[in-house]
């Protein structure tokens, strides 16, 4: 899973260490403010960045540090920390600055609840209240939200024509073959995903209509129609690319996972202008833009770091 955390073998050096990120490269982008980093409010700054390893984790760890040069602050880049917790360590000790983290990783994985809240709003002001006894500062959230939904092939769509989980729930019910699932075997499991959303939505799925696999070979096998309907990500790139329909999760019962800035507090305070510096970049950012942005470094195989920075320039954003 990209975005539950899984105590990596990496992460838990990171933690036995006790120093948190000790490599990096500094970000030497040539930019100039934009809509962002007018006046050079950080201009002094020496700031840090991270992320996980994943695709879009790159990308916004990216957005983040170009965004802070833009404004005039030194930036150390240190993305891509295998799994979670090393990169929110990071933020946490302020041996990394800042990242852009998912509003139900943090309420779920790393404050301990197990239930999430369903409005996305209410979802990060109890992360951002919860989270400052911790020395984080959250800042606004963006439309982009990474969570689980179930996808489909064009054909299968024109065959079904399901829009929403309980259409698919009630196509269930009609034709019990016509619903066959490929899944990864931790949704298979988890009450946050197949069984929970059984229960929500009055399915019953025959085990022998449940296929479990990899997550990248889902996507494929969707493709294909070699099952009705696999388990997805709602940013990934192969959505657009695959030309698969998303079926709308209408009672709401997956996770929010909203990407927002993460932030360590002391460095929040001493360079209150990090907020406003990144208003702007978390403001675009939505599930469309994810899956184009993811698309082009998992289908075309752009580098990350430069395909966040052709998209901030192409908004405006900067120079």
């Amino acid at each position: 899973m990209r975005r539950r955390t899984r105590l990596s073998l990496a992460a838990l050096l990171v933690l036995a260490s006790g120093c948190g990120l000790t490599s990096g490269s500094p970000m030497v982008d040539d930019v100039k403010p934009g809509i962002v980093g007018k006046g050079e409010p950080l201009k002094g700054a020496h700031l840090t960045v991270t992320s996980k390893e994943f695709t879009e984790q790159l990308i916004l760890g990216a957005m983040m540090g170009i965004a802070f040069e833009a404004a005039g602050a030194d930036v150390l880049d240190r993305t891509g920390i295998q799994g979670s917790i090393g990169a929110r360590e990071a933020v946490k000790s302020g041996t990394a600055d800042g990242m852009y983290e998912y509003t139900g990783t943090a309420w779920i994985t790393y404050l301990g609840n197990s239930k999430p809240i369903p409005d996305p709003q209410k979802q990060w002001e109890a992360v951002r209240d919860a989270d400052r006894k911790n020395g984080i500062t959250w800042l606004p959230p963006s439309q982009l939200n990474n969570t689980y939904a179930l996808a489909m092939n064009e054909a299968n769509f024109k065959k079904y024509g399901t829009k929403t989980l309980s259409d698919v729930a009630a196509l269930a019910a009609k034709d019990p073959s016509a619903v066959t699932l490929c899944v990864e075997s931790e949704f298979a499991n988890r009450a946050d995903g197949l069984p929970g959303m059984e229960k929500a939505y009055g399915m019953s799925i025959p085990a022998r209509n449940i296929t479990q696999m990899d997550t990248g070979i889902i996507y494929t096998q969707v493709a294909k129609g070699s099952c009705t309907y696999g388990e997805v990500f709602t940013t990934d790139g192969r959505i657009q690319s695959m030309n698969l329909t998303v079926m709308a999760d209408d009672k709401h019962f997956f996770p929010n996972y909203n990407a927002a800035p993460e932030i360590n507090s002391k460095a929040l305070e001493k360079w209150p202008a990090i907020a406003e510096v990144l208003a702007p970049v978390t403001a675009r950012l939505n599930n469309t833009v994810a899956q184009k942005l993811n698309a082009e470094v998992d289908v075309d195989g752009q580098d990350p770091h430069q395909v966040a920075l052709n998209w901030m320039k192409e908004q405006g954003l900067v120079k």
